[in-house]
């Protein structure tokens, strides 16, 4: 995808690793902001609108990088890839719980971390990506859960749902092959990007917060539904 007037916001406190970034992504063709605390960041984030974050976990001034994902998700739905030296499954799992949509853990190398921003910024572009032949409108045939593929709404219910640019793709890619069995790296590379296919912890948290924002029972599941050992499918009925 083309990267011109791509902007993209550093948040790091370590001057060194500001710079490596902002010299590859700058490298890459993007434009790059930097900000050096969580405060600052949820600032920028506001007032210059990225259209992606790069966000260290450990940041200085009482605002780490999860409480940055919980404030930004207030307000917009920007993609969000977490950096950090922090590599414990749970800390990894809270991040993409609060809104963040990947997570890189240092070191990593250059061609990685580009790997990771292009299918970032795929995901979210998915409004212009979609293809004609692909019906624009997906239901569950009882009507209870409606996708709107272009204009990007869903409603679950009478009730309209915010979902972030990752959980609409997938949401997206489970209706749109309503009844069929997803496996793990199919949806993994659907959804995330050819880079992807292991990451199977990612399904599991996106998962489990769709199944809160669009199920009426999330502990039981009607319409998103786990295939033990395989994957996920969409049951266009509300089987259980």
């Amino acid at each position: 995808m083309k990267v011109k007037g791509k902007r993209i916001l550093v948040v790091d406190d370590e001057p060194p690793i500001q710079r490596i970034l902002r010299r590859n992504l700058v490298a890459g063709g993007y434009d790059v902001l930097v900000a050096e605390s969580g405060r600052q960041a949820v600032d920028m984030v506001r007032l210059h609108q990225p259209d992606l974050v790069l966000l260290d976990i450990c940041l200085p001034g009482g605002m780490d990088g999860v409480e940055v994902c919980v404030q930004v998700r207030q307000f917009t739905q920007t993609p969000i890839i977490v950096l950090s030296a922090v590599a414990e499954e749970k800390q990894k799992i809270k991040a993409l719980d609060f809104g963040a949509d990947d997570y890189l853990t240092k070191p990593f190398s250059n061609d990685e971390l580009q790997a990771r921003v292009r299918a970032c910024l795929r995901r979210a572009g998915t409004k212009e990506a979609v293809n004609e032949r692909e019906p624009e409108v997906l239901t569950s045939e009882d009507g209870y859960l409606y996708m709107d593929v272009v204009r990007r709404q869903v409603r679950a219910g009478s009730q309209e749902v915010r979902l972030t640019p990752t959980e609409f793709e997938l949401l997206r890619q489970l209706m749109l092959y309503a009844g069929k069995v997803m496996t793990h790296r199919s949806l993994l590379r659907a959804v995330w990007g050819p880079e992807y296919g292991e990451e199977a912890d990612y399904l599991r948290v996106y998962v489990r917060q769709l199944r809160l924002k669009v199920e009426a029972e999330p502990s039981r599941p009607k319409y998103i539904v786990t295939e033990p050992g395989i994957g996920y499918v969409f049951r266009s009925q509300g089987d259980s």
